[in-house]
């Protein structure tokens, strides 16, 4: 059986955010939370502790956003005084 994109749920200190889903996604979040649970062979998986892993997966593995968070964090990172511009 193919391995699931997500992995185990950490246990980090949780940030409150109230979302509106549309509800073909809450379904399907809903039926992955399922799968994971059975393949984690965990009691069960709460389906809103999903959506942070899955936000961070995703712009982990987004290059377009990776190379420009790279390119932000490069000019913040020069000092004023130089003058020198970051490419």
């Amino acid at each position: 059986m193919a391995k699931l994109k997500l992995g185990s749920i950490e246990d980090d200190k949780p940030v409150k955010l109230t979302v509106e889903l549309p509800a073909r996604v809450h379904r399907d979040l809903v039926a992955y939370a399922e799968v994971l649970g059975r393949e984690a062979v965990t009691v069960d998986v709460e389906p809103a502790r999903l959506i942070a892993p899955m936000l961070a997966r995703f712009m982990a593995t987004d290059r377009e956003f990776a190379k420009r968070r790279r390119s932000e964090f490069a000019r913040a990172a020069l000092p004023p005084e130089t003058g020198l511009k970051s490419v």
